[in-house]
């Protein structure tokens, strides 16, 4: 029988426990992380980067209030993430927080400060309105100062802060050096790998030379495109630096596709005989995969001639990747006229896999080929399946010396292009290129951390509508139809409970 002193000491005791509870949360942070790849918690880069931090790093954090629920979260979980830092570092990572719309003083400050605004539409009053918002932050570190100047919803936050820190702790950038002057794309027509890469790097261009081989003060060489021969002597100065240690990348195109006047005809570099000596052959030849991009086509459609996209396999969307480092977090990669990698066995002392397949449903075509826009492909068209495009090499490759290769069958994957053929990329393409030169370059493990964001896995685009608007009410209403469910039988097994005290008797 409950008495007015046990129901006293029951609250007592319940307040003291909450009490404890929040005492002890206030003391130490502590996050469960369901995530796939483990978003929101740190990595052991960033410790390794934290605990050699000399003095404190003092974050500035400006972000407006009152934003919509998605945005808002942003928030929410950069300061989540700046508490696991102050944790991890042991106090050296402090933060504050600014309101930028506060007054038109903060306002400035922000500007001043790097930090743009954005414009983004709030529903107000069944009005819909324009916010100018803030979402970014200035990081200082020993009197150098870095700027995240956006925090986009979804991306890897880990990566921004992590990356900007151990930039201000550096010392000295690793050099890297891209291949010029035998057809390859020029360092504007890769804007967004040099901007990802200049984080992290210090960029330069090198030249074949008759009298000097490629410095090897340069970490990593990347060669990307090459469209004229490479003489022979040059390509001895590539085996050399890779025997002296140096790591190299090759984006190459042993094929080109042209739609204007829709052929497709073989490039030789003698690049693909030179790789044959290193236990990679990437094949004179086209891949067409069902899992491909589109290509606009003018149709006729009544009175009106419209373009329409249309399904082009010589274009194809990989989405099949291995475990590695280099394609951790990759989902889908547009590789335009790509060439199928071969491995082959020469030499068992090397470490040799394959980073990219293409889809179950691929093929091979010879060049020259003659591009048929509006083909109707079969399943007999893809007879073969898991074609690699990608393959990664460590080892001693040539000497004694440890080295590293990243190779790809397409070039073009990562080049924005110039002028009026310049185009936006799709992030996965600039983060795979940018991976694997993290991959040969950087021993520190940030690689990991740059797709280390909220990743879009949209339905398929085969599904049938009816198939999508199922999937939608389920997700709707599953969790609701759970909550309802729940209650019902926790409704019934109480009223089963008091049922059965009600019916026994007590002497």
């Amino acid at each position: 029988m409950l008495t007015k002193k046990k129901i006293l000491t029951s609250v007592i005791l319940l307040f003291g426990i909450l009490l404890l509870i929040n005492i002890l949360a206030n003391r130490f942070f502590i996050r469960l992380d369901f995530t796939a790849n483990k978003e929101y918690t740190l990595s052991q880069a960033t410790k390794n980067i934290l605990a050699q931090l000399n003095g404190p790093v003092t974050v500035t954090a400006y972000f407006s209030e009152n934003l919509p629920p998605n945005i808002a979260l942003v928030k929410s979980n950069f300061r989540d993430m700046l508490v696991e830092y102050n944790d991890a570092s042991g106090g050296k990572v402090v933060y504050n927080f600014i309101n930028p719309n506060k007054n038109r003083t903060t306002e400035i400050e922000a500007q001043r400060a790097g930090i743009r605004p954005i414009l983004i539409n709030v529903r107000e009053r069944d009005q819909m309105k324009q916010l100018r918002a803030y979402l970014g932050a200035v990081l200082n570190y020993e009197g150098k100062k870095e700027i995240i100047p956006f925090i986009q919803p979804g991306s890897a936050i880990e990566y921004a802060l992590s990356s900007n820190i151990k930039k201000m702790t550096l010392k000295h950038k690793t050099q890297i050096a891209f291949l010029q002057s035998n057809g390859e794309p020029s360092l504007s027509e890769l804007p967004q790998l040099k901007s990802q890469l200049s984080v992290m790097y210090d960029i330069n261009t090198v030249k074949f030379n008759d009298s000097t081989g490629i410095p090897i003060r340069y970490k990593t060489l990347v060669i990307i495109a090459p469209s004229d021969t490479i003489a022979p002597a040059y390509l001895k100065q590539l085996s050399k630096y890779l025997a002296e240690g140096g790591r190299i990348l090759i984006a190459l195109n042993r094929v080109k596709g042209n739609l204007s006047n829709a052929t497709g005809v073989s490039v030789y570099t003698g690049l693909g005989k030179w790789l044959n000596h290193k236990g990679v052959d990437v094949e004179d030849a086209f891949v067409v995969d069902q899992e491909s991009g589109n290509v606009m086509v003018r149709q006729q459609q009544g009175m009106l001639v419209m373009n329409t996209p249309v399904k082009f396999p010589y274009l194809p969307i990989i989405t099949n990747f291995s475990d590695n480092p280099i394609t951790k977090g990759v989902e889908s990669v547009l590789m335009p006229f790509v060439s199928p990698i071969k491995i082959l066995p020469e030499d068992s002392t090397l470490h040799v896999v394959s980073l990219a397949f293409t889809s179950k449903r691929s093929g091979i075509r010879r060049p020259p080929v003659y591009f048929n826009i509006t083909k109707q492909w079969t399943s007999a068209d893809f007879p073969v399946s898991s074609l690699s495009v990608a393959v990664a090499i460590d080892g001693k490759i040539v000497g004694n010396h440890y080295s590293k290769m990243v190779v790809f069958g397409d070039g073009d994957f990562a080049t924005n292009g110039s002028g009026r053929n310049s185009q936006r990329l799709s992030p996965d393409n600039v983060n795979l290129m940018a991976n694997a030169i993290d991959w040969l370059s950087d021993d520190t493990g940030l690689i990991g951390l740059r797709t280390k964001g909220i990743t879009s896995r949209p339905l398929k685009a085969d599904i049938s509508v009816g198939t999508k608007t199922l999937v939608k009410y389920i997700n709707f209403l599953l969790p609701i139809f759970l909550i309802i469910g729940y209650g019902i039988i926790r409704y019934r097994i109480r009223r089963r409970q008091r049922s059965k005290w009600m019916s026994e008797h007590y002497v």
